[in-house]
């Protein structure tokens, strides 16, 4: 994954946990507008998130910016 894709991520994760709290969960596409305007970003976040570690829809953003700060 791309370093700033992962960048944006974790700040998304952190956003919403501190707005949320620590339970919030969230799906890659959190990590985008609500537009499709960079489809090859978009299906690099989902072949990070479904093939390469087989998670579901939903996840804990706790989960997932430990995963990104890891480098995962």
């Amino acid at each position: 994954m791309r370093e700033s894709l992962r960048h944006k991520a974790i700040a998304v994760c952190e956003d919403k946990i501190a707005k949320k709290g620590d339970t919030v969960g969230l799906s890659f596409y959190a990590f985008f507008a609500n537009k499709n305007d960079d489809p090859e970003l978009l299906m690099e976040a989902a072949e990070w998130w479904i093939r390469t570690h087989a998670l579901d829809h939903f996840e804990k953003a706790a989960k997932i910016r430990d995963l990104m700060k890891s480098g995962a």
